[in-house]
């Protein structure tokens, strides 16, 4: 051990902006060992009694809205502060209460009237904000006949509005984006409302009430069966009056943010994992595994300087809707977004029927989402070569938007991390490599009331903070493989 501190801290005592790459993998290789061998299972399993005792006060959970999140927040802040970071308590906003005071319309005034069956032929999107308008409808690449696949990117990027008439309604249809994202460019293009219709495949073809979480596009917003979009769609100069008619209460959380006081500030490696449960219950794999873990990494980084400058993000209102990592990203300036070189997501990291996933950042499973911005591919590798060094086997899975990395791809900022599986069933070819139990889900009690400190798997947890625990210190040291993006990124894509 006094040889791996005596390597490391003859490494910093170089400057920092002189160093070769060349010279930077002995100091990453140095730091690596050291933090690998500092962070200690028992000290995640630690902070992970910590939230079952907070959720097991506050009824059970620690979800946003809730005194459960708050005393989440402030013990993370607290161990944050104490380690020597510089801690920012970042205000998330998401929808309290959302009421629909009466049915929703939606009416074609011209050239001809048709009125549609509210709650059948179409819903207002849980929470769409009040508003009643009465204007043309214009399609936004839209893909008619549907693909035989869902594949439509309609509304995905910012582009896809070029040449939208402000003050108009956007008629946009489902695709391979959320919908809070075809909302959000809607409303950026100067929307007054917009209608999302169903992609019109088997089993894509008929409307229902969704919650996305998305109100901050101040337009109302409404989501339909196919036939109604395929109608307007080939109705010429087609007006239509949209009315919600709604009540929504706001309230506030806070992402935990904290850097490291030491490294390049031009260079800065993010860590994330989000920091809140489900209401149904203590959320202590998902997600008080992955916020232990890099928070037991974060305390044993704390005690060397780096050469690059290291944030750790524990994002609030992540159940809700991507929504503190969301608006946290929306929130940077370019030039800030732009000294991100890297994103690290672990969200469910100890499941009991665990799978050690790599985020897919090449696409060489070649299913699903494309690959990620590139440096991607370089992340999924240095996680590869941790496990490899433990001949321990992995398995890709896909960047399918379902956790926090989904904002940071969407700007262009490279992305990886480790995901121990959720609801779906382990795989016969994933149990041979990994045990358990072939058909079974990853984790049985994925946001539910089991979801306690007896529902993690120990070997997964302690493994998997090593990982996270080299990665970082790797990227700290060394960033020599990630590019530089050399253009701003549009969000979006399909």
């Amino acid at each position: 051990m006094r040889r791996i501190v005596t390597a490391l801290i003859t490494a910093l005592a170089l400057p920092l902006t002189a160093a070769a790459p060349a010279h930077t993998a002995e100091p990453a290789d140095a730091y690596a060992d050291l933090l690998v061998k500092k962070v200690k299972g028992a000290n995640v399993e630690e902070h992970l009694r910590a939230f079952q005792k907070i959720a097991t006060a506050h009824g059970g959970n620690r979800a946003a809205g809730t005194t459960g999140y708050d005393a989440s927040r402030d013990y993370v802040a607290d161990k944050l502060r104490r380690a020597g970071y510089k801690v920012t308590l970042d205000p998330v906003q998401f929808v309290e209460s959302w009421t629909e005071n009466s049915p929703p319309a939606l009416t074609e005034t011209a050239p001809e009237r048709r009125a549609y069956v509210p709650k059948q032929d179409f819903f207002a999107f849980e929470p769409s904000p009040a508003g009643d308008v009465t204007a043309q409808v214009q399609g936004v690449d839209l893909t008619l006949p549907p693909a035989a696949t869902p594949s439509s990117t309609s509304g995905c990027e910012a582009s896809d509005f070029d040449g939208f008439v402000a003050g108009r309604i956007a008629l946009v249809q489902r695709g391979t984006c959320a919908f809070s994202q075809k909302v959000r460019n809607a409303g950026a293009a100067g929307a007054a409302a917009i209608i999302v219709f169903n992609e019109g495949q088997k089993g894509r073809t008929e409307a229902e009430q969704l919650d996305i979480g998305e109100w901050r596009a101040g337009i109302p917003m409404v989501y339909a069966d196919y036939a109604v979009g395929e109608r307007l769609a080939g109705t010429e100069d087609a007006t239509v009056r949209l009315t919600v008619d709604s009540t929504v209460a706001i309230g506030t959380d806070h992402n935990v943010i904290a850097e490291t006081r030491t490294g390049d500030p031009g260079n800065v490696v993010m860590l994330g994992a989000h920091l809140d449960s489900v209401p149904a219950g203590p959320g202590i794999n998902d997600n008080g595994s992955g916020s232990a873990a890099i928070l037991e990494v974060a305390e044993e980084m704390a005690r060397f300087p780096v050469k690059n400058r290291v944030r750790f993000a524990f994002w609030a209102a992540e159940e809700l809707g991507l929504l503190g990592s969301d608006q946290y990203v929306a929130s940077l300036p370019r030039t800030e977004r732009d000294r991100i070189r890297l994103y690290l997501n672990f969200d469910m990291v100890a499941s009991p029927n665990f799978a050690y996933k790599l985020y897919d950042g090449d696409d060489s499973d070649d299913t699903g989402a494309s690959a990620g911005p590139p440096g991607s591919a370089q992340i999924e590798e240095q996680f590869e070569t941790f496990f490899g060094s433990r001949d321990l086997p992995t398995v890709g899975t896909d960047f399918d938007g379902r956790s926090d990395y989904g904002p940071f791809i969407a700007v262009g900022i490279p992305a990886g991390g480790i995901f121990t599986g959720a609801e779906g069933s382990k795989t016969a070819e994933e149990a041979k490599l990994f045990g358990g139990t072939a058909g079974s889900a990853y984790d049985a009690c994925y946001h539910q009331a089991c979801d306690t400190i007896r529902n993690v798997n120990g070997t997964a947890l302690d493994v998997n903070a090593d990982a996270i625990a080299d990665s970082a210190a790797r990227f700290a040291f060394d960033l020599s493989s990630i590019p530089r993006r050399a253009t701003p990124a549009h969000g979006g894509g399909g």
